[in-house]
């Protein structure tokens, strides 16, 4: 169960949110969305994005559905904990794309009587665990796990599918690049490719 606010009052740590999911899923606009009811809140806020995601805008947080949300561009997790002084309220989004050391630093700021909001991406293109979102998640209080529309079957979808070859990690892209599907789906579009590939071979 999801609880925005702590029971008791006396607690005076603060915690850590994870949001994940597959690509189109509403990760970021779920972020969004917990980020702006804390500023309708009057609360002290600030919202972190990895310097490698320049997909929209270089300065917004934006999801798929083009709701947006002002972010300060960070090439390091260490950044986050500089720049993250006197906040109430703190949100990341495409925690995959950060080092390791985003992990400690969400549960500083959490150690310091902040609330930390993550969004990321749980599985790469793979569909294996992805960066340091299995640590996040592990040591989050809540973790909220939303699913896209599988474009084949029309199920609940968990997997983010390439379309393409390519064989890097992190490849940045949208609809044209990748596709939500069910873990049936996957494992079909997965043996597809493994058999061009080996008449190719």
């Amino acid at each position: 169960m999801f609880l925005e606010n702590p029971v008791s009052h006396n607690e005076q740590l603060g915690w850590i949110e994870v949001i994940c999911g597959s690509m189109f899923s509403g990760k970021t606009e779920e972020l969004i969305r917990r980020l702006k009811r804390a500023q309708f809140a009057r609360q002290k806020i600030e919202i972190f994005k990895p310097a490698i995601d320049q997909r929209y805008d270089d300065n917004l947080v934006t999801s798929h559905d083009a709701n947006q949300i002002l972010s300060t561009v960070v090439p390091a997790a260490a950044n986050i904990a500089i720049l993250a002084n006197d906040c109430q309220v703190v949100g990341i989004d495409e925690a995959q794309f950060f080092d390791d050391e985003i992990v400690e630093v969400c549960n500083n700021l959490a150690n310091r009587g902040v609330r930390v909001i993550v969004a990321g991406l749980d599985m790469d293109y793979k569909g294996n665990p992805f960066g340091p979102m299995p640590a996040l998640m592990a040591t989050a209080e809540y973790v909220t796990k939303v699913h896209a529309v599988c474009t084949q079957t029309g199920n609940l979808a968990h997997y983010s599918h390439r379309k393409s070859d390519q064989k890097e990690l992190v490849v940045l892209g949208e609809k044209d690049d990748y596709e939500p599907l069910s873990r049936s789906a996957f494992m079909k579009a997965i043996n597809k490719k493994g058999q061009k590939k080996n008449k190719k071979s």
